[in-house]
């Protein structure tokens, strides 16, 4: 028998892909973030149960190319061993006469799936990849039941609420992001 702690990664993508894009100001592009390598860096020698990834696709009408870069960014992730893209839905909406697409139903997929994991004893430790501070209520059910959660925020931008309720916590710096690059 293994009695290696378990550990699932939940990582909220649209957040992360908005920090690391702000984080390098257009220099580096998310899509070539190394997620073998930050999957590893997160697991630290743990029995890794699964990663998912939550996102939403584009609007190949709305914009062709970088649709079209976020389908290789999405097949690529799908090779990545023991990982799961869970895709959400994009909405249009207009906002000062504007229109702009925004990510919709991810949050309440990562918290359920979250929350359902660990009451079915999937996992020991929930690694949360998240500067959003509304995935608090799931953080407290999963901690509710026994089980650990971790939060990696990046030090340009963490939930200070969301921090305080995770068993630990860590904070990526800009230098330790460029080498999963």
């Amino acid at each position: 028998m293994n009695d290696k702690e378990r550990v699932a990664i939940f990582i909220d993508g649209s957040n992360h892909y908005h920090i690391v894009k702000d984080m390098f100001k257009n220099k580096v592009s998310p899509n070539n973030f190394n997620f073998d390598k930050f999957i590893k860096f997160l697991v630290n020698g743990r029995n890794l149960i699964r990663t998912y990834y939550y996102s939403a696709p584009l609007d190949i009408g709305f914009d062709r190319e970088t649709y079209m870069k976020q389908q290789k960014f999405f097949d690529r992730l799908q090779r990545v061993q023991n990982f799961k893209l869970v895709l959400c839905r994009m909405q249009k909406v207009k906002i000062d006469g504007k229109t702009v697409y925004q990510v919709k139903e991810d949050d309440i997929h990562l918290a359920v799936d979250m929350v359902k994991l660990a009451y079915n004893n999937a996992y020991d430790t929930a690694i949360l990849v998240s500067s959003d501070g509304d995935f608090v209520p799931a953080v407290q059910a999963v901690k509710e039941i026994g089980k650990n959660v971790e939060n990696l925020g990046f030090e340009t931008k963490f939930s200070y609420y969301l921090k305080r309720e995770c068993d630990k916590f860590r904070k990526l710096t800009k230098k330790e992001v460029k080498t999963f690059f």
